[in-house]
Order: structure tokens, then sequence, then C-alpha cells
């Protein structure tokens, strides 16, 4: 398997996890107090990290810190469109196509040379 996709693959499920750590807690423990979610999602975090610090060191051996960063933010904006609408019910709105076309821009301008 190529660098590029072991990475991304690795990332993209890093970020699920990181979306939970960081938005889940809205939606499921809103009762909570703010200490409960935060314990919580550390705890999610924790696996975030057991799987982003390798795919980091896995995609730096062939990709730039920069590569990686524009590729995070892609894969970031990819996994939390859906996990908005579907998760937190949030409506679908055209400014994450825009924001999903500004990424593609800085995909070309990124990876070009």
């Amino acid at each position: 398997m190529p660098v590029w996709l072991q990475t991304a693959l690795m990332l993209s499920l890093s970020n699920v996890f990181m979306t939970f750590a960081w938005y889940g807690h809205l939606r499921t423990l809103n009762q909570k107090p703010w200490f409960i979610a935060a314990l919580i999602s550390w705890g999610i975090a924790f696996f975030e990290y057991l799987i982003q610090v390798p795919a980091n060191r896995i995609g730096y051996s062939v990709l730039s810190v920069s590569q990686l960063k524009i590729m995070q933010e892609v894969i970031t904006l990819s996994i939390f469109v859906p996990f908005s609408v579907l998760f937190m019910q949030q409506p679908l709105k055209l400014d994450y196509l825009w924001a999903g076309l500004c990424l593609l821009g800085a995909v070309y301008f990124i990876f070009r040379s």
C-alpha cells in the first residue's frame, strides 16, 4: 500500500475519534458537568493519538509537514460534515461545499511541486 494512502487511512480513522472527542459530548453528555465530558473526551482522544502519531510519522517519510497538514484538513472536513449532519443532526449547508472547494485549492498548491 502506498505510504500516502496508508497515512490517509490512518488519519481518517484517528479523525473519527477526534471528532467524537471534540464534539460528541455536546449531544451525548450535555447534561453532565463539563469535567465529566472532558475526562471522557480525553479518553477518546487517547485512541486518536495512538493512530494519529504513527500516521504522521509514516507519512512524514514521503510527505512534507505542510502536505500532512493539508491532508489532515481535507480529512477533517470529510469526516466532520457527515458527523455534523448524521450524528449532531445539523442541517447540510452549502457552506460545506465552498469550504471543500477552498481546501481543494489548498491541496493543489501544497501538492503541485
